[in-house]
């Protein structure tokens, strides 16, 4: 049975990524006031369909040079990291004032590279877009370029976009792009180039035709989509690349303009589920009581009270094994607080972890969604 293309519907978790060269014009610096409205128009229309929407932008660096009246040409990394920080404030506001007009509210996110490496910052971080979803706001996440130094960035907001999807569970991850697609040559350089509409795998064949970047603000090329590409389908997350240099250009994904979807097999619970169960070393083990366990093996997080016993030395994102009162393992997760907080607060309710730690903690130990459970 033939792979089949998705459909934007399908889907409940969306990351839009925006390059900076659909943003800002490369000779003047001028921001595209109305392309950006008819994004967040498209944005409002999965927001009110019930999809959650994360947005990747870049463009910082880009506004601030406009604003700066800065040269044209390769800057400095200190020049790059203060053109940011300014920068910075105009995308925010940008993005604030474009949804706003849409009864939408836009929260910043500004990452480096250890926030979605680091297990204790990755889980921060995925709070707080879980929480901003819940609360109906748009996340608008960039990369952090005012502190990031070529060693510790991620390079380009492809891969940036791709680990935000993987971290948010998000299963659709759209690369708006200044080409709509992936093409069997690069587009221009002379040879016959056919657009490549459905990637069911990743092979080597599809890795060697990608081309170089087609744009003087984008740090990526074709082979950093790729790259976004393997992340994301990996960690169960599908990827389109489409065209940005349309008027609503998520809408012409809908209405079958030309585009290069990547699928993957999984689905990014199952992925993030199995990563969490196979793929990193528990550090420690909690022990429950039986009610603790039922609550679990019903879908519940684990709360405090239902623990009776800390074994082990462990930090916060660290992976635990969970045991029953029998001893019996019946899951594993990522831990909330460290061991010695962790020891202090068992046992004991969740509205009194304040009291306890002299903090206003997390109310679950281990959240259902960092957690798998055996048989489930």
């Amino acid at each position: 049975m033939s792979a089949k293309t998705p459909a934007l519907a399908d889907f409940r978790r969306i990351v839009v990524k925006v390059g900076s060269s659909l943003l800002v014009d490369s000779a003047g610096g001028r921001l595209h006031q109305e392309w950006l409205e008819s994004l967040a128009e498209d944005i409002s229309g999965l927001h009110k369909f019930g999809c959650d929407v994360i947005v990747v932008s870049s463009g910082a660096i880009a506004l601030g040079r406009s604003v700066l009246k800065l040269p044209r040409g390769a800057l400095k990394l200190e020049d790059s990291q203060a053109a940011a920080a300014v920068g910075q404030i105009a995308l925010a506001k940008t993005w604030a004032e474009v949804l706003g007009r849409l009864g939408i509210t836009a929260g910043q996110l500004l990452v480096t590279l250890g926030d979605t490496e680091e297990r204790r910052r990755y889980l921060n971080a995925r709070s707080t877009i879980a929480k901003l979803l819940e609360w109906k706001a748009i996340p608008v996440i960039n990369e952090n370029d005012t502190v990031a130094t070529n060693e510790i960035r991620y390079g380009d907001n492809d891969r940036l976009a791709a680990r935000v999807a993987t971290m948010a569970s998000a299963d659709l991850l759209i690369l708006l792009s200044d080409v709509d697609g992936l093409y069997t040559a690069p587009p221009g350089s002379g040879r016959e180039a056919k657009l490549i509409p459905l990637v069911p795998h990743i092979s080597a064949e599809i890795e060697g035709v990608a081309g170089a970047s087609g744009s003087e603000l984008s740090r990526g090329g074709m082979q950093t989509k790729i790259e976004a590409a393997k992340i994301a389908t990996t960690a169960g997350t599908h990827m389109v690349i489409a065209s940005g240099k349309i008027a609503h250009p998520i809408q012409a994904i809908t209405k079958g303009a030309p585009c290069t979807w990547f699928l993957t097999p999984a689905n990014p619970v199952t992925a993030r589920k199995k990563w969490i169960a196979g793929s990193l070393e528990p550090k420690g083990t909690l022990v429950l009581d039986a009610g603790a366990v039922n609550a679990l093996r019903a879908g519940k997080s684990l709360l405090p009270a239902g623990i009776t016993r800390i074994d082990g030395v462990f930090e916060r994102g660290d992976a635990v094994i969970i045991r029953g009162p029998d001893g019996a393992e019946i899951g594993r997760g990522l831990v909330a607080y460290d061991a010695g907080e962790a020891d202090k607060i068992k046992g004991k309710p969740s509205g009194d972890i304040a009291d306890i730690l002299g903090f206003d903690g997390r109310a679950e130990m281990i959240h259902r969604d960092d957690m798998v459970i055996a048989g489930r």
